[in-house]
């Protein structure tokens, strides 16, 4: 039975868990439901689209939105209910919704060795628009001295055209919520300083032991100096120190310098994540 949810209860929440803990036993790797927004769902609007046999949970699929334009679509199915249809389902139950709140890209997340999820993305016509490396640091930093005198503060509103900024020179994109992300309370943006200038930005996250990296940027300008290198082992051992015993982040498959500065602080590679396009119908 489908059930279209409007925030998630308790139950409706472990169930989550034990689906995911039987879908990652049988294919390893991760998946990619970002609990700290699934914990904190608002309850105002269907956002996660649940398959239930009984009380026993065999389907999920969420939405995540990404500004007004952009959501994304992440899900699983229980390893021994599929071949059913009930990814079909879930899919064709939350296009729609996709569709009417106006977004104009949808993408499906799968994990590279589903060959499953690639067969329904591809089904749907959808295209590969791009890919990311999942990687995770399970202990210390790679031991180094401090290579810069770098300062992280945390931002503010007033501070959001600079990180507009820095987002856009390293990424040559920006968000379009960079103001509410700075007003969340599930989530923290730092601003890096350095010789009195403001070079670099990085978001941080926390869901109980887990820790997420994102939206991390050097300026061009200031890159080639240490400073993302440095800045790195200093959060991961502030976030160690505040109780995360796992720190996560992603990177682009084609951006090879964030990935090797990213595995020299010690962080290792979990899984890789197709994200396919197709029109929100």
């Amino acid at each position: 039975m489908l059930e279209l949810a409007r925030g998630l209860s308790t139950r409706a929440l472990r169930a989550l868990a034990d689906l995911e803990m039987r879908t990652i036993a049988a294919d390893g790797g991760r998946l990619k439901l970002e609990w700290g927004v699934l914990n904190a769902r608002s309850g105002r609007g269907v956002e996660d689209l649940l398959w239930w046999d009984g009380d026993r949970l065999l389907g999920f699929l969420g939405l995540y939105a990404f500004g007004p334009r952009t959501v994304e679509l992440a899900g699983m199915v229980d390893p021994a209910a599929r071949g059913h249809g009930i990814a079909t389902a879930l899919l064709d139950a939350g296009l729609p919704i996709c569709r009417d709140r106006g977004y104009r890209t949808a993408l499906l997340v799968t994990p590279r060795g589903s060959k499953a999820g690639r067969s329904l993305a591809l089904a749907r016509g959808a295209v590969l628009d791009h890919c990311e490396h999942a990687l995770v640091l399970l202990g210390a930093p790679t031991d180094a001295p401090p290579a810069t005198d770098v300062l992280l503060r945390t931002a503010t509103r007033a501070d959001a055209a600079e990180v507009a900024r820095l987002l856009t020179a390293a990424f040559a994109w920006t968000p379009s919520d960079v103001v509410d992300r700075l007003a969340s309370d599930s989530e923290r943006t730092l601003l890096i300083e350095l010789a009195g200038s403001v070079v670099g930005t990085v978001r941080l996250t926390r869901e109980q032991e887990t820790a997420g990296v994102y939206g991390f940027a050097v300026d061009p300008a200031w890159q080639g100096r240490g400073i993302g290198r440095d800045v790195l082992r200093r959060l991961c051992t502030r976030l160690r120190e505040e109780g995360a015993r796992r720190i996560c982040l992603e990177v682009a498959v084609d951006n090879e310098r964030a990935l090797g500065l990213y595995t020299s602080v010690g962080f290792t590679q979990v899984s890789t994540e197709d994200y396919y396009a197709l029109p929100p119908s």
